[in-house]
């Protein structure tokens, strides 16, 4: 586990468009997917200077580098969790984590009731390990390939955090701001 300490969580600035592209990609690709897959999905993965100012992105930061980041989008009572990356050899440490928390905590603020959540399917574990639950998925096939991206949600008001690190970065440095 990473010390909470150590991860600070800042609201993504036009500038960071860059650092947090390289690490959808990589993170994307450590579940070795064929190349011409993570092509096709180049334009989800690249996040632009425009994407960052329409939506609510924040990275985790570790010794000052972005290691990690999310994205809500859309407004209301529901809200989706549209990007959740870390980079790879930063998974398994607790910052993953640390970003879902934080983001429902934000989904909260922004008075979403449903946090709403299109998983990779390698990700599903991830998020049902986080509270969420699958209430359906989409089924698309991509060469010849049949896949089956699990919908998921969390009930925002509901939300638990177990995980001791996580409850430690509720401290006033971490609070989302206000709306």
């Amino acid at each position: 586990m990473s010390d909470p300490a150590r991860i600070e969580i800042l609201r993504a600035g036009e500038r960071d468009a860059e650092a947090l592209t390289r690490i959808s990609f990589a993170a994307k690709r450590y579940w070795g997917y064929p190349e011409r897959w993570i092509e096709r999905w180049r334009e989800t993965l690249t996040i632009t200077p425009d994407f960052i100012r329409r939506n609510e992105v924040h990275m985790a930061l570790v010794e000052g580098e972005p290691v990690g980041f999310y994205a809500l989008t859309g407004d209301g009572s529901q809200i989706e969790l549209e990007h959740l990356w870390v980079l790879p050899e930063r998974m398994g440490v607790g910052i993953g984590r640390a970003l879902f928390d934080y983001a429902v905590r934000r989904a909260a603020s922004l008075n979403a009731e449903v946090l709403e959540i299109e998983s990779d399917p390698n990700a599903e574990g991830f998020y049902r390990r986080m509270g969420a639950t699958r209430v359906g998925e989409i089924n698309y096939s991509i060469d010849g390939h049949r896949r089956t991206l699990p919908l998921l949600v969390v009930e925002v008001e509901n939300h638990r955090t177990a995980n001791p690190a996580v409850r430690a970065l509720r401290s006033a440095r971490h609070r989302p701001p206000p709306p």
